[in-house]
């Protein structure tokens, strides 16, 4: 498995996708900058301003879920590519499988690694600004980091659920598009109260993105893809 994941990674030069979150994160830390250092009037706090920040993150790579399952799923069936592919002495759910294992761990490590990331240099800032009110313990870093690890396994399921739109239309615009409104839904709310921070909520619409997933790919075996 772990070779064909590394088969399919260079194949679809998936490297490339790197700058493309690069450019989204410094995105991302160029708008926390402008709402908590120069307006000055969104967040306050570090709970509030790490709560900012993991939202726009998870939105962020949900989005780009869709995208990443529409070039290594979507587009295949579009192009027919995937019949080829299928002809190959390789079980078609093993490749199936593989795909969608790049698409899990490409949305939860990317959520990891950018929530750090980006996380300590807004500290950092912080560090000359004194913006943001408190003091950063040990105790909220370890409730932080919980909360984004638990948070990024919910929104890697989410991620998936986009693969129904895709595969029932064979249209790459109409699984980004509904990743978009997921997005748009989970990110809803008022005040201080998000549809996404309720816990059964993230945890549903995970497994949801899960089976659907499954049930997207399990009539591989024996369907004919032409």
């Amino acid at each position: 498995m772990r070779k064909l994941i590394s088969l399919e990674i260079r194949k679809h030069k998936l490297a490339g996708m790197l700058k493309g979150v690069l450019i989204a994160n410094l995105a991302i830390l160029a708008f926390m900058i402008l709402v908590v250092f120069i307006d000055g009037s969104e967040f306050t706090t570090y709970p509030e301003v790490f709560e900012g920040l993991y939202i726009s993150i998870r939105g962020t790579f949900i989005i780009f879920a869709s995208a990443l399952l529409s070039r290594l799923i979507i587009d295949e069936y579009k192009n027919n590519t995937m019949t080829l592919l299928f002809t190959y002495p390789i079980s078609r759910m093993k490749l199936m499988y593989a795909k969608l294992i790049i698409v899990l761990l490409f949305t939860f490590v990317n959520i990891i690694v950018s929530n750090i990331v980006l996380g300590a240099i807004i500290v950092g800032i912080n560090g000359f600004t004194n913006a943001i009110h408190g003091e950063i313990t040990s105790n909220l870093l370890i409730s932080e980091l919980i909360k984004t690890g638990a948070s990024a396994i919910y929104a890697a399921g989410i991620g998936l659920i986009p693969l129904y739109v895709g595969m029932r239309r064979k249209s790459v615009p109409a699984t980004i598009v509904s990743a978009v409104l997921i997005v748009t839904l989970i990110s809803s709310g008022s005040g201080e109260f998000r549809l996404g921070d309720l816990a059964l909520v993230s945890v549903s619409l995970g497994l949801l993105g899960i089976a659907i997933a499954y049930l997207s790919i399990r009539g591989v075996e024996r369907d004919d893809v032409a």
